[in-house]
């Protein structure tokens, strides 16, 4: 099996670990470099930084109708991204969860373009031997969304002065089992993928749990950690 894979180096590493025990030939490349593909020479593409490019990269993929490409589609909903590009796509189109930390996980979270493709996507996931579970398109997926609420949350009962940065880490891990507080994950994750996704959320939602905290977007605009 031979898969394309495109991204940051930082998720492309996570990428690697998740194959790492997979027989398969991997070829990366960085989310800068236009690769045109045609089918048959890979049997699947990987776009690990999609949501966060201008979509025009679907231009890449013009020439194939038959191999699957995965991209990241938190951010955006594959169906947003799809309709603002104007984009015909004649080849099985499926959206995963690639934000940092979330690559290499014992269960993928995947989204489908077209429902029709399902058939595909398992067989897609049988050759990877991964556990998936399949989730709405919606922007946000599930896990992303629930734990950058939590993060926001965490903001909030920070910028309040309820409690300081660490013993709400703490609490958190000892009281939901998490593997990470929510300011030690959001470090993990990034403070522009966490706003970012929020953003969006908020913005396709309206729902107030997203909104986000002055103090997380204080972060977000310097460029900020929570812990150094």
């Amino acid at each position: 099996m031979k898969i394309l894979a495109k991204g940051n180096s930082k998720r492309m590493e996570e990428f690697k670990q998740k194959l790492s025990l997979l027989d398969c030939e991997l070829v990366c490349i960085d989310e800068n470099t236009i690769y045109l593909v045609k089918d048959g020479d890979f049997d699947m593409i990987f776009e690990l930084n999609f949501d966060d490019e201008a979509q025009n990269l679907f231009l890449s993929y013009q020439e194939i109708t038959k191999t699957p490409v995965f991209v990241c589609a938190v951010k955006n909903s594959l169906a947003q991204m799809v309709h603002d590009k104007k984009a015909n796509i004649s080849f099985p189109l499926f959206g995963i969860n690639s934000i940092d930390t979330f690559i290499n996980r014992n269960l993928a979270e995947v989204s489908v373009y077209q429902n029709t493709d399902e058939a595909i996507l398992q067989n897609c996931m049988q050759q990877l031997n991964w556990d998936y579970k399949l989730v709405q398109d919606r922007v946000g997926m599930v896990t992303p969304r629930v734990i950058c609420m939590i993060i926001n949350e965490a903001c909030y009962t920070l910028q309040e002065g309820t409690a300081n940065m660490a013993d709400i880490d703490i609490s958190m891990k000892l009281g939901t089992n998490y593997p990470f507080g929510p300011f030690e994950w959001a470090d993990r994750i990034g403070i522009n993928n966490v706003y970012q996704i929020l953003e969006s959320v908020y913005s396709d939602t309206k729902d107030e749990r997203y909104k986000i905290c002055p103090l997380l977007k204080t972060h977000y605009l310097k460029g900020l950690n929570f812990y150094n």
